[in-house]
């Protein structure tokens, strides 16, 4: 800090007779990072204390569900992450398909890993593409936003839709994929992961200016990753070893062997900025090769089982959880027999996530907010659900 800083910031205290100054930090506007809140009690230029106030964007989702059949609720759960639509799709399918003791076929089974991979890729982008700007770096956020467009044909050509793709069905997929798109998607994978290489790569592995503005910022201890249920990369860069892909596999993660040395689970061990963002990094690495590998096993066959006109769970209930882009979904979903849910609840990484900031705020100058929140990994929707 410079001279003139440290009198302004001794004039300030000194004017408020040594108390703490409380910084109502928002509600942002859903333009920017979406509508959060923060309430930080600073003393001088430092973080003391940080408490977010979440609810600004509910939309009660987890309600409307309950008046939706099995087949509508779909289009609800691929909303409240925008970044992660087809993910969310997958894991309310999964989990009325284990309700109903279903065995889906192995061609949808391996295109539904394919496309999960790809729309990791794609969430993943997107915050490597924003941060950038926020430091001022335009040319690799450029980048990503490119690369992002290079999948999103891919993905909108399969599915029909752009941001929410409605792709997944209780029973498999909407339809097959067209001719040739197994070539395009080849090519499109090959093109992300030469300009990722290309441009990504350099700022975040060797650019001295973005690791001076996030090592040893933000630090989110192991201990409070456990404490706060953090999970994804903010997790795995504070050291904690988990993702259920390896951990409890779905889809087809068991037969790509991931966890392996062909497909690792990238790790941090400082759990400050630099370290999430260099896992983020490396995790688009590992879901542009599990894609590869996808591509290179994709059976013939159908897609889908054909359902009755109205589908009912049985009595029951089941919890079944995947491994999302920003980390752990959890679905807890109750019938009664009806062609409704009586209760699906979801768990959201997002929430996990930003409950944690009161561990990893304090101590920060107001100018690393960005960077901390930045390296988070949040959307405010999946917050408030």
């Amino acid at each position: 800090m410079s001279d003139l800083e440290q009198r302004t910031v001794a004039i300030g205290a000194a004017a408020l007779g040594g108390a703490d100054l409380v910084l109502d930090l928002g509600p942002q506007h859903p333009s920017a990072h979406g509508v959060l809140r923060l309430a930080l009690t600073l003393d001088g230029d430092r973080v003391v204390t940080a408490e977010p106030i979440v609810g600004y964007m509910h939309r009660g989702a987890e309600k409307l569900f309950e008046v939706r059949d099995y087949r509508q609720i779909v289009v609800l759960a691929n909303r409240h992450d925008w970044l992660s639509a087809f993910s969310n799709e997958l894991g309310i399918v999964l989990a009325v398909e284990r309700m109903l003791g279903m065995e889906v076929p192995a061609r949808a089974v391996w295109l539904r890993t394919l496309l999960a991979e790809l729309n990791r890729v794609l969430n993943h982008l997107m915050f490597l593409a924003a941060f950038p700007l926020e430091l001022g770096a335009t040319a690799p956020a450029l980048s990503a936003f490119r690369e992002r467009e290079t999948l999103q044909r891919v993905m909108e050509e399969v599915s029909g839709g752009r941001v929410h793709y409605m792709f997944n069905r209780v029973g498999g997929l909407k339809e097959d994929v067209p001719a040739g798109w197994f070539d395009r998607t080849r090519t499109a994978v090959a093109e992300v992961r030469r300009q990722v290489l290309a441009d990504l790569d350099p700022l975040i592995r060797t650019d001295q200016d973005f690791a001076q503005r996030t090592k040893g910022i933000g630090v989110l201890p192991a201990a409070a990753v456990a404490s706060y249920g953090v999970s994804g990369p903010v997790a795995r860069a504070s050291g904690f070893d988990m993702d259920l892909r390896r951990d409890d596999p779905y889809l087809a993660y068991a037969e790509l062997g991931f966890g392996s040395a062909d497909f690792p689970v990238p790790l941090g061990t400082a759990g400050d900025a630099y370290d999430r963002f260099r896992c983020l990094l490396d995790q688009v690495h590992v879901s542009l090769d599990l894609a590869d590998a996808c591509l290179d096993r994709i059976p013939s066959g159908a897609v889908n089982v054909k359902l009755p006109k109205t589908v009912r769970a049985p009595e029951g209930h089941t919890y079944c959880w995947t491994e999302n882009p920003l980390g752990v979904m959890g679905y807890y979903l109750v019938s009664r027999g009806e062609k409704t849910p009586w209760r699906l609840a979801m768990r959201t990484a997002s929430f996990n996530n930003v409950a944690a900031l009161p561990a990893v705020l304090p101590g920060t100058r107001i100018a690393d907010l960005v960077t901390v929140l930045g390296s988070m990994f949040f959307v405010v929707g999946d917050i408030d659900k």
